[in-house]
């Protein structure tokens, strides 16, 4: 039976290299995917993008690529990412330049477009999901809206024979089911093997967290050398039989533990898990173990795509700003509670700057705001805000920092921060709205 092997090089933006070079070396792959945008990279990303016309991609793009595409080349691994984010035609430029820097000749970029819909939303006026409003009402705010492609969006650029494709917003699970629907000829309306095929795509798509990363505790579940966690591996099979694995010699493991897990995060209903390709159904799955980090999966199916695609919104809110000091010894929580009230005064009376105000006891409330805890000899008081206006964002680090001479003592270090802040909204629109396309780049 027919099988294709696909690894996960990185689950978010900033995940670690090595073990994306160790798996196209060790993994016996014919695909790589790196999976790079989260619900607001892409907003932030747009922001780039209106900045500078020649950016609004991944910000390890240079990196990844430099280190990716010649070992690819080398054995034979087609790379899949979205790492193109809000501009994939520059990420696929890019790329082009790197590969001729390399002399990687003959690699085949493509490059897949089309999740941007900000005109479509604003003129369809959609109701967005978190406030039950429609996008008319903060259409001044809005800074981009982004549709999660599916799989029909990327098989046009396999069926180019592509070495590499770099899409903007698509769905997670969507990079490792067009390869599966394009290698094993899958048909596109086989819900069964679809539903089958993106339930191994989920437990792939976060990378280390199927390979013991999230499963770790320390204490009822212990998991060995995690400074070297693998990522996963799935053999698919053309029956959407998969086999969930590592390299070898890799940290971590793969366990019918560590699958359950994965299985279950992010997921609301087990049984109509919404894709733009199929609505997969995991209520049956079964885990069953073939030998050490082997995990056959069995039991998934699906049901009919729905007629609309979610599509992410990303709100301009304003500013951030965010300041930490610390306090320790004999009464450090008295301390900062008087830094707290102290603080709370000085920016209270300019009350048109700030929309928000939190203070935080880091050691002590911060994530437990009701329960009991010990005094503790050291925290850290945490003033954030939301503004109107970078400036006023700033004034909070001031104040923060001004404590230092103006009381109460003894102290620590601090640290400030200031950034925009985008919300992302979410909301549905329907298929006939959106309209993805390739484009290719051949080295010379």
């Amino acid at each position: 039976m027919k099988s294709i092997r696909i690894g996960t090089g990185a689950g978010y933006a900033g995940d670690r290299i090595d073990a994306a070079i160790h798996l196209i070396k060790k993994g016996e792959l014919d695909y790589l995917v790196l999976e790079c945008l989260a619900e607001r990279t892409t907003a932030l990303a747009n922001l780039k993008r209106k900045a500078d016309s020649s950016k609004g991609y991944g910000p390890f793009l240079h990196e990844r690529m430099v280190q990716l595409l010649p070992l690819c080349q080398q054995y034979g691994v087609t790379l899949i990412t979205n790492i193109g984010a809000a501009n994939p035609e520059a990420a696929v430029h890019e790329t082009n330049k790197i590969a001729s820097d390399l002399s990687l000749s003959g690699l085949k970029i493509v490059g897949v477009s089309g999740s941007n819909v900000l005109e479509q939303i604003i003129k369809e006026n959609v109701d967005i999901w978190e406030t039950g409003s429609k996008v008319s009402e903060v259409e001044a705010e809005i800074v981009s809206a982004d549709a999660y492609l599916g799989v029909e969006a990327i098989i046009p650029a396999l069926e180019q024979l592509a070495n590499v494709i770099i899409t903007g917003r698509v769905a997670d699970p969507s990079l490792f089911l067009a390869p599966m629907i394009h290698e094993l000829k899958w048909a596109h309306d086989d819900w069964h093997l679809l539903g089958q095929g993106t339930i191994c795509a989920h437990l792939l798509e976060c990378g280390a967290q199927v390979t013991g990363g999230y499963y770790a505790d320390g204490y009822k579940k212990q998991i060995q050398n995690l400074s070297k966690v693998g990522m996963p591996i799935v053999e698919m099979f053309e029956d959407g039989t998969g086999i969930i694995s590592k390299t070898p010699d890799s940290g971590g493991e793969v366990s019918v533990s560590t699958c359950k897990e994965q299985l279950l995060y992010e997921v609301m209903n087990p049984a109509e898990y919404i894709t733009p390709d199929v609505i997969a159904d995991f209520s049956e799955v079964e885990f069953l173990e073939l030998a050490k980090d082997q995990i056959q999966v069995l039991g998934g199916t699906g049901k009919p795509k729905t007629d609309t695609l979610k599509v992410t919104i990303g709100v301009d809110k304003g500013f951030i700003g965010e300041s930490f000091i610390a306090y320790g010894g004999h009464h450090a929580l008295e301390r900062a509670e008087i830094a707290k009230q102290i603080i709370e005064e000085r920016l209270h009376a300019h009350p048109d700057d700030y929309l928000e105000l939190k203070f935080d006891f880091i050691g002590c409330n911060s994530l437990y705001h009701q329960g009991t805890y010990n005094i503790p000899y050291e925290l850290l008081l945490r003033v954030s805000g939301r503004t109107k206006t970078i400036k006023a964002a700033s004034k909070i680090g001031e104040e923060v920092e001004a404590l230092w001479l103006n009381g109460p003592g003894g102290p620590g270090g601090v640290r400030s921060f200031t950034r925009p802040i985008i919300s992302a909204y979410s909301a549905l629109l329907h298929r006939s709205f959106i309209q993805s396309k390739t484009f290719i780049l051949e080295v010379k």
